[in-house]
């Protein structure tokens, strides 16, 4: 029995998924599956029932993956408590970055720690709050730049922008008109948005919700520029955040929606008691955030 053998088992525990799994631990379906295949013939035991179209654990799979989690996690220890003491980093570090959000900081921190610590391979993920935030929680991504409405349950958080909500038009629209739009105002209009899953939606949709207002969603776009440009074409009524909406010229004009105070924030979040790679990495973003950004 080989830790690589167990990686691939978690793995495909967590992701459900053979191709998913293969992709996460960087090798080929055929050779997770034939690891997996070579471990279940050494525990006497099929791990997963495969007549589906997901892997499903089976009852020995079940009763295998808790202590296959706890022996990866010791055998990282013993490479964590070496490499304090050498203060030699080495492993790997999966860095999650919500779709749509460039923030070059980031960018600038993991080029720095790279540079400083060349035996860490660095993975990078794209996806949207919501799963970043429980791939964080599950282990499978280490650090991740997330849009959020508040700190994750059970996660460490640094917040690097807290915005407020603003409405993007074209300039003959009704709401360009107004000094103060209010949130009723602007779900009396078809609306563009980002969709489920990121930070800004979950600040608008609750907004919504505490109000008991039904906004009618018109599209839906990962990325602030195809939000906004949609909205200056008249097809409906952006919702963004400050710096994302900012820069747009006199094309479009810009409103807070005055009576929602909740922030949406972009922000770090990782769980507590990290390897040392991800504290350098963590200090590191410390010092570079400072810039402009885009909460998603």
């Amino acid at each position: 029995m080989e830790l690589r053998q167990l990686e691939y088992f978690v793995a495909v525990a967590e992701e459900r998924n053979f191709t998913r799994a293969a992709e996460r631990v960087h090798i080929s379906q055929s050779g997770v599956s034939a690891q997996i295949r070579q471990l279940e013939r050494e525990l006497g035991a099929e791990l997963f029932d495969r007549s589906a179209r997901t892997a499903t654990l089976t009852a020995a799979g079940r009763a295998a993956l808790d202590h296959a989690r706890a022996t990866l996690a010791a055998a990282g220890a013993v490479g964590q408590a070496v490499g304090e003491v050498t203060g030699l980093i080495r492993g790997r570090l999966v860095i999650g970055m919500v779709i749509g959000c460039t923030l070059t900081p980031l960018f600038e921190a993991l080029a720095a720690f790279h540079r400083a610590h060349p035996g860490v391979e660095i993975s990078l993920l794209e996806d949207n709050s919501d799963r970043l935030v429980e791939a964080v929680r599950l282990g499978t991504v280490d650090v991740a730049l997330v849009g959020t409405a508040a700190a994750p349950q059970g996660l460490e958080m640094l917040t690097i922008i807290s915005e407020r909500l603003v409405v993007v038009v074209p300039e003959d629209h009704p709401l360009a008109s107004r000094r103060r739009v209010a949130l009723r105002d602007v779900i009396a209009h078809p609306i563009v948005c980002m969709p489920p899953g990121t930070g800004l939606r979950t600040v608008f949709d609750g907004a919504c919700a505490a109000r008991d207002l039904r906004p009618g969603i018109a599209l839906q776009a990962s990325a602030a520029d195809a939000v906004a440009d949609l909205a200056a074409r008249g097809l409906g009524v952006a919702v963004l955040s400050e710096s994302m909406a900012a820069g747009r010229g006199g094309r479009v004009a810009v409103r807070v929606i005055d009576d929602v105070d909740t922030p949406a924030l972009l922000a770090l979040v990782w769980r507590s008691g990290q390897s040392p790679a991800v504290r350098e990495l963590l200090a590191r973003c410390g010092r570079a955030f400072g810039g402009p950004g885009r909460p998603a």
